[in-house]
């Protein structure tokens, strides 16, 4: 008898893997603004602060340097801390323990000192955020030599990646969508993790490589379903792990298209889609022609009105007409399609930042 899908919200399965690795390890300590709150960052800490001792579930000063500091010397210590910003724009004041600290340490000690440290950072739009509190900084830490960055896009996907990242040596920058806590998926209960640093094809097509990641990969989802209806059959290749970057996937699916689109969830200017981009131009540029294109969020601070907004952030239509230019062809949009995905509020629950 087949085993019945266990369905959980993208929030829930983050909960679950910080309880489980939590429980088999007694070195893992949460910490962060609001970890013990009511509302627990999103639901995803919830309960966990009458289910472990105070020593290991606790918040935090707004001292973000600081406690970033106190954080790497647990884990070069033997611990293994969990940094919990509720906005990706908080950890940018611990920039310097990030990148001069936590990703130098490794190499600086000869392989002598592990920094098992990962900062779950929470990224997204919506809800009049504005300037800054709605930026997806990928590529900032993405660029950083010791550090490997992570966006997962599904349920199972952050349990998996979130435990693996929590294992892992090295310092893992954890990026959560917040559009993305309340989308639902089969999550098994057991321990299991995903290795980091994979890509995965996610629809297989011939006709044009769409690669994505985050929440954008749930748009290229909805896309490739009005793609089909129009006779068009897309690959859809998710880039969950930005750094390392597994290439070769997407490299094997060009050299069959010959067409690639990259959708960013950040700026497209000198974005994830660029260095990708790049990497197949030098590897199969010489070899034969590629079309190539990239989406991503304009480049100018996001409005805080929604008026303005909208013309800030990729939608559908953003997506569909620069697939038209890339296949040289028109593609209709059946009526199952007309209602726009919302710009400032994913779900009716979802009444503010906190």
């Amino acid at each position: 008898m087949q085993n019945k899908k266990r369905i959980l919200t993208f929030a829930s399965a983050i909960n679950e893997a910080l309880c489980q690795t939590m429980e088999k390890d007694k070195n893992v300590i949460l910490m962060g603004l609001g970890v013990d709150d009511p509302g627990g960052v999103f639901g995803t800490t919830s309960n966990l602060k009458e289910k472990f001792p105070k020593n290991r579930v606790f918040d935090l000063p707004t001292s973000e340097n600081s406690f970033t500091g106190f954080a790497i010397g647990l884990a070069i210590g033997g611990k293994k801390p969990i940094i919990t910003h509720q906005r990706v724009e908080f950890s940018m004041l611990s920039m310097e323990q990030i990148i001069n600290q936590a990703a130098k340490w490794l190499y600086m000690s000869a392989g002598q000192a592990p920094v098992p440290l990962v900062i779950r950072l929470i990224i997204g739009r919506g809800w009049g955020q504005g300037p800054q509190h709605s930026q997806s900084l990928e590529v900032l830490f993405s660029h950083i030599p010791g550090l490997k960055v992570v966006c997962p896009s599904t349920p199972f996907e952050a349990k998996g990646m979130l435990i693996q990242s929590i294992e892992d040596k090295n310092p893992v920058i954890f990026f959560e969508h917040r559009w993305l806590h309340l989308t639902k998926g089969n999550v098994p209960k057991k321990f299991y993790k995903i290795p980091l640093g994979k890509s995965r094809v996610v629809k297989t097509g011939k006709n044009i490589t769409i690669v994505s990641f985050s929440y954008m990969m749930i748009e290229c989802l909805r896309i490739h379903k009005i793609l089909k209806e129009n006779n068009i059959s897309s690959e859809i290749i998710n880039v969950s792990s930005l750094n390392p970057l597994d290439i070769e996937n997407i490299i094997k699916s060009v050299k069959k298209t010959k067409k690639i689109l990259v959708v960013d969830n950040g700026w497209k200017n000198y974005g994830i889609g660029a260095e990708i981009i790049a990497t197949i131009n030098e590897k199969l540029g010489k070899h034969m022609r590629i079309l190539c294109d990239r989406i991503g969020v304009s480049q100018s601070p996001i409005p805080s009105t929604i008026s303005l907004a909208k013309f800030s952030y990729p939608d559908r239509n953003t997506i569909i007409n620069v697939i038209e230019k890339l296949l040289g062809k028109s593609i209709k949009i059946s009526k199952n399609y007309i209602s726009e995905v919302p710009l400032d509020q994913p779900d009716k629950s979802f009444l503010g930042p906190f």
